[in-house]
Formats: C-alpha cells, sequence, structure tokens
C-alpha cells in the first residue's frame, strides 16, 4: 500500500517547485533540513492523498512510508496517523510508532502537523514526563515535538504543560525553538490566561530569546510590546 501512495505522490512532482521548498526548508548542508529531498507537491495535495488511504493502509505500512526519503511521503505518513489516532483506531500503536521514529519527523511542518494530535492527546491524563524527555533531548525535533504537544493542553484551557516545557527550552540555541516557545505561549494567552501569562512573563522575559518574547506579546497592545521588547534590550 505504501508504494502505491508514494507513486501517487511521484506523480504529482514539480521540480519547479522543490527547488523553491527544499531552500524554504533550509536543506543545504549544515542547515537544519540538511539532505531532503521534496517532490514538490502541495499540502493539500498530500493531506488528500493522506485521507484516501488513511482507512486502508496498516500500520506497519504506515511506518515503512514514514521512512521514506521524500518529505511529502513522510507527511503523507504522519496525516494518516493523525487521521487513524483521531478515529480511535489503535491509539497506543500510533502513539508508540510515532514516539519510535522521531528520526523521521525531521521537519517543523511535519513535527506542527502532527505533535499535539497524537503525543497532547494521548498523554492527556497521564504521566507527561515523555514532554520534558523530549524537551531536553539533544534532537531538534524532539524539542519541538515537546512545546507543540502541550498546544492540546492549551486548547483544554491549562498553561501548566506549556510554562513548563518552555521553562526548559527558554535557553535553547535554536531560532526554531524560540519560534515554537513564543507561538505557545502566545496561544497559552489567548486560549487560557493573559494574567497567567504575563506573571510569566514578568519571572522571564529577561531570559528570553529575543524571539521568542516577540512571538508571544504579538497580540499585545503596541505600547506594550514597545515595553516589553525595550525591557529586553536593557536586559540582554
Amino acid at each position: 500500500m505504501e508504494k502505491e501512495i508514494l507513486k501517487k505522490l511521484q506523480s504529482l512532482k514539480n521540480p519547479e517547485k522543490s527547488a523553491t521548498l527544499q531552500r524554504f526548508f533550509k536543506t543545504k548542508k549544515g542547515e537544519y533540513g540538511e539532505g531532503d529531498i521534496f517532490l514538490g507537491i502541495t499540502v493539500p495535495e498530500t493531506r488528500k492523498i493522506a485521507h484516501e488511504y488513511a482507512a486502508k493502509i496498516s500500520l506497519p505500512e504506515t511506518e515503512r512510508l514514514l521512512h521514506s526519503k521524500y518529505h511529502e511521503a513522510r507527511l503523507a505518513a504522519l496525516l494518516i496517523l493523525v487521521e487513524k489516532y483521531k478515529k480511535g483506531e489503535k491509539r497506543e500503536e500510533v502513539f508508540n510508532l510515532y514516539i519510535q521514529n522521531t528520526d523521521c519527523i525531521n521537519n517543523w511542518d511535519l513535527v506542527d502537523s502532527s505533535a499535539y494530535f497524537i503525543v497532547g492527546s494521548h498523554l492527556e491524563g497521564k504521566n507527561k514526563k515523555l514532554l520534558e524527555k523530549f524537551a531536553c533531548s539533544k534532537n531538534l525535533w524532539e524539542k519541538r515535538i515537546a512545546m507543540i504537544s502541550t498546544f492540546h493542553f492549551i486548547r483544554k484551557g491549562s498553561t501548566k504543560e506549556a510554562f513548563q516545557i518552555a521553562k526548559i527550552l527558554l535557553k535553547d540555541k535554536h531560532d526554531l525553538i524560540h519560534k515554537a516557545v513564543g507561538w505557545m505561549l502566545r496561544e497559552a494567552g489567548k486560549h487560557c490566561s493573559r494574567v497567567e501569562l504575563e506573571a510569566f512573563l514578568k519571572k522571564h522575559k529577561k531570559e528570553m530569546p529575543r524571539t521568542a518574547l516577540r512571538y508571544t506579546i504579538e497580540h499585545f497592545s503596541e505600547q506594550q510590546r514597545k515595553e516589553y521588547l525595550a525591557t529586553k534590550q536593557k536586559g540582554d
């Protein structure tokens, strides 16, 4: 079944768009997406194929698809896993497959389209030590999985998980982690409690990377943004 999906994906390849995507997702030597190969397929096209096969393909076949050298094939595999999980199909197995193959979830769009749907959802009401473990990982993508997974809890009205993982990642050096931290903190303020977010910022704003802070306060008033950024500059 995975070969059939790959064949469909390859029939849609677009060399011009592939070149654009490989630049956008930083696939050159030394960049975060080094060596990744894009077919040049749009996300809606990939999503359509994933939806078509989600109910037909087995988990072992999906895992093989997740190991493809093609970015869009890995995205399709993750979208299939999300759909299977949402439908209640072998959730424990889907979760285990996901966390055992994080080396294949190796770009920010792959993380963002799957982490909170699977990892966040699965850890609801359970021990969340895995998030701390991933946040302390040397693997960039496991750290991003940890942060983005907290979106599930934010949507449920809880800031605890987001603040906990954000604190672990505040001094991380990678821009993609700064953006993930800022994004989730911003969402925590929007969906849960602005008061709790401002309390977190009061305590941690000076140690936050500028990018993370800028993302966090995106929906604050212009005056508040200026005040926070000015304070950050003094603390740099």
